[in-house]
């Protein structure tokens, strides 16, 4: 017993709940046998009737409760999974029915109709266990047809037994009353059983859309930090082999360049793949500035002190920005000036704008057009707080990228003033440390 128990705590509780419902529906075939085995035996009827057809009558009604659980079983399976309709199963509970009628029928006029007890029941217990399985094949109204269907003759038969006027009424409302009871338990509970399994497909569908997602997104993050790096190898490869083919020195200094941002790419690429990577917008405005002048790119950048005012969610979707929008920089068009900003909006609702603007946008790529997944990925992660992403050509020739977000809270953070000097915090000191360290690498 005990082991029973431990069992069914191992189980999940789908598993459980399915366990239960299906035990229920059986216990609904099941327990018309016990009831009319014991009204079979009663002894006005064993007074009256020979041992061979009471003992007969009570081997039909074991084999009907065995006929009908297995019917019942693929009646589930037709419910739930839609197979075919289980026809061997429900022709043999059928004739199983009959024959138990007809002997219940002999044995009630050997006894007498007044003097069988409860021999409506006892006709109800035939006639149930072939309810349950027909009620799971087709829908409710339909097998009450059927039931209706059964009643009908049943009663004819008694009334040609000069069985009294209280006897037909009884057994019409104990076989129907009951009858629509049990078909209309029956397919609530598999109703009940199919949300079931639909839920659990839908987990099992959230789980792999889940996994998918999480591909998508290692894509990304991918294409994000390896794509700026590579223009930046493929820049500065070609670069040292121009300046090699001079014969000038300064091709060492440049591959060893491309030697540094080689192996941070892999060190960036190992903490993707171990998701330790979070993204810094101090250190990306830092690195765009140093990674577009090492290119020959005049960059400014400007509001870089109001980046440790916006919250972490915002901080890492910015820059995320700030990367994707150097990368395309470098990878598109022919500028030689670029400007980032960054400021917060006073009025409310309070507002971060990151804009990206360059020249020589002839060869960016226009709005809409084929352009990688680089926007595509920056929409995805800035609408992940409520943010928009506008690019496309600006006036003077110039290509501009714009960024917002709104940002949480009832007031707005303090907007320093571009150009002005760090506060001395540790975070500022960080940043500054970075951005000079990155800086002196790429000259």
């Amino acid at each position: 017993m005990f082991g029973q128990v431990r069992k069914w705590r191992k189980h999940s509780d789908f598993d459980r709940m399915d366990l239960y419902t299906r035990g229920t529906v059986y216990f609904l075939v099941w327990w018309n046998v016990p009831i009319g085995m014991a009204l079979t035996v009663t002894r006005p009827v064993r007074h009256a009737a020979p041992a061979a057809l009471i003992i007969a009558v009570l081997l039909v009604s074991v084999a009907q409760g065995y006929w009908g659980t297995k019917a019942t079983k693929a009646g589930f399976r037709v419910y739930l999974d839609d197979a075919p309709v289980p026809r061997r199963e429900l022709l043999v509970s059928c004739a199983l029915m009959v024959v138990q009628l007809a002997g219940l029928l002999v044995l009630g006029g050997l006894t007498g109709p007044t003097r069988f007890p409860l021999f409506p029941t006892a006709l109800a217990c035939a006639v149930l266990p072939l309810l349950v399985a027909y009620s799971l094949t087709v829908p409710v109204r339909i097998s009450l047809v059927a039931l209706l269907g059964v009643t009908a003759p049943l009663c004819g038969v008694l009334w040609l037994m000069n069985s009294g006027g209280r006897t037909l009424i009884a057994i019409l409302i104990t076989i129907l009353v009951v009858g629509a009871w049990i078909a209309g338990t029956v397919r609530l509970s598999a109703w009940g059983l199919g949300v079931m399994y639909e839920l659990r497909t839908a987990r099992d569908v959230q789980a792999r859309l889940a996994v998918a997602e999480e591909r998508l997104r290692f894509g990304r993050d991918l294409h994000d930090v390896l794509g700026r790096n590579l223009a930046v190898v493929a820049l500065k490869s070609e670069l040292a082999v121009q300046l090699a083919r001079r014969d000038r020195p300064e091709a060492v200094e440049q591959m060893i360049e491309v030697q540094r941002i080689a192996q941070d790419s892999q060190r960036e690429v190992r903490e993707v793949v171990r998701g330790y990577r979070e993204v810094g917008l101090g250190a990306e405005l830092a690195g765009a500035q140093g990674v577009l002048k090492a290119a020959g790119i005049d960059c400014r950048v400007l509001g870089t002190e109001a980046a440790d005012a916006l919250p972490p969610a915002v901080h890492a979707a910015l820059g995320w920005v700030v990367r994707e929008a150097a990368t395309n920089v470098l990878r598109h068009g022919d500028a030689d000036r670029c400007t980032v900003a960054l400021r917060v909006t006073g009025q409310e609702p309070a507002t971060a704008v990151l804009t990206v603007e360059n020249n020589g946008a002839g060869q960016a790529p226009a709005p809409g057009a084929s352009s990688g997944s680089g926007l595509v990925g920056l929409r995805e992660r800035l609408s992940a707080v409520d943010g928009v992403l506008e690019a496309g050509p600006a006036a003077g020739g110039h290509f501009k990228l714009t960024a917002e977000v709104p940002l949480p809270g009832p007031t707005a953070p303090a907007v320093p003033r571009p150009g002005t000097a760090p506060h001395g915090t540790p975070a500022h000191q960080d940043r500054a440390g970075a951005a000079g360290t990155k800086k002196r690498s790429t000259r």
